[in-house]
């Protein structure tokens, strides 16, 4: 029996999707629940897997744009008990495989052959009238007839054409060793090949839906908001502290490590509770205020940046936060997001400091008003207490829609989070 291999539906709003990579070859076996292809939306990549054991059926090529629900190939479960690997590839895999070249056909052998005797029979005739010095000259520089200019009455020879073909045959020589001297030197110094006129080669690849998708995205944050910055700088010696000193018991109570992100999270929704306009979002002519905290978690993946939400991040705790960061991130690297996960955030946060970002400005993440920027933690020399003091300092910002929050408010949220990590315990008191 086969069994159909569907593009599953991912959300509403997405009807069709991109067949971006096959994970199996035609003819492959495959368990049920393995990861088998890859499909890309303009929203979300998605591994999809096997709904059964057995041996793959290509059905629909890699690179092809399908309506959710097509059966892209079959998986025969009969073959199931077989041994696994690759069997004779059949189908659209078959394309893959490369060309064999074929000898010319008996006919085009003979017209080449006609041809090169017809240019031989036209040689011997011009050779025939040759002086000897000319024919001795031709002979002890190996000359081939068919290509010395003729310039001599008659359409005949000269000792000068034979000449002149000589000495250009030996200056197209010197060109040629001068070449490959040159490209031997390139393939060993890529810099001198460049200055010396080396090819500059470049790549071509059309953008992926959600390359697509961010761009245009990011695009219009930047021509239909009044986008502004706020910079502040956060001393974490406090959350560095009681991350070190609780790290191994939070870790053996909730199974996930605590990190510096869940901080940030707890800090911002203390904020946006105080600055609610902060957390709302402008619809035509009016002001939306949400009165619940989605928090948008910016993670880096080779196809692009997702901003996957903790929903209602006020009703969370450290664990619980931590715990769908980490879930988060593995749905990431698996290719396991699903439009759901990334849809209805109020507020977003994002963390360029793992990067080795020391200050930025985030992107609005529309139709969201702000959204907070961290960055690296760097030892920097602060006054504190009438003297200078070296301190783990993190610069952090907040971009906002001018629009809807005031830069008083915009400057007072971020101090806030500034004062709610520095003193971690007022998140807990919610002072």
């Amino acid at each position: 029996m086969k069994v159909d291999i569907k593009v599953p539906e991912v959300g509403e709003s997405v009807r069709e999707a991109i067949l971006a990579e096959w994970l199996k070859s035609d003819g492959d076996g495959v368990e049920k629940d393995e990861p088998v292809f890859v499909i890309e939306t303009d929203k979300v990549t998605l591994e999809v897997p096997s709904p059964e054991s057995g041996i793959l059926e290509i059905l629909i090529r890699e690179g092809e744009t399908v309506a959710v629900g097509t059966a892209v190939g079959k998986i025969d479960t009969e073959a199931a008990d077989q041994p696994k690997g690759k069997k004779e590839t059949k189908g659209p895999a078959a394309e893959k495989r490369p060309e064999v070249k074929k000898e010319a056909p008996e006919d085009a052998a003979e017209d080449s052959a006609v041809d090169t005797n017809g240019d031989a029979r036209q040689a011997d005739a011009r050779e025939s009238d040759l002086p000897p010095s000319v024919r001795r000259l031709a002979a002890e520089h190996d000359v081939d007839w068919s290509q010395v200019p003729v310039s001599g009455k008659d359409g005949r020879i000269t000792k000068e054409d034979v000449m002149g073909y000589i000495q250009s045959e030996k200056k197209a020589g010197a060109e040629d060793e001068g070449e490959e001297a040159k490209t031997s030197e390139a393939k060993s110094s890529p810099r001198a090949a460049g200055e010396a006129g080396g090819r500059e080669e470049t790549t071509r690849k059309p953008m992926s839906p959600i390359r697509k998708t961010i761009a245009r995205h990011l695009l219009a944050a930047k021509q239909n908001t009044a986008m502004l910055t706020t910079f502040n700088e956060i001393d974490m010696s406090r959350v560095k502290e009681i991350r070190e000193r609780f790290k191994d018991a939070f870790y053996e109570k909730h199974g996930v490590r605590l990190g510096f992100m869940s901080f940030f999270v707890k800090a911002s929704v203390a904020a946006l509770q105080a600055f609610p306009a902060v957390n709302a979002k402008i619809d035509k002519d009016d002001i939306v205020y949400h009165h619940y905290h989605h928090i948008g978690i910016a993670i880096g993946s080779e196809r692009g940046l997702v901003v996957p939400v903790i929903r209602h991040a006020d009703r969370l705790g450290f664990a619980q936060i931590e715990s769908q960061i980490a879930d988060f991130a593995e749905k990431v690297q698996k290719n396991r997001l699903s439009l759901a996960d990334l849809e209805g955030g109020t507020f977003s946060i994002t963390n360029g400091g793992i990067y080795g970002s020391l200050m930025s400005t985030p992107i609005l993440n529309p139709p969201q008003s702000a959204i907070l920027g961290m960055h690296k933690i760097e030892d920097r020399p602060v006054a504190s207490g009438g003297q200078v003091v070296i301190r783990p300092m993190m610069y952090v910002a907040v971009s906002y829609d001018h629009r809807i929050v005031d830069g008083k408010d915009a400057v007072t949220f971020l101090r806030r989070i500034k004062e709610f990590v520095e003193n971690p315990e007022r998140i807990l008191m919610e002072i």
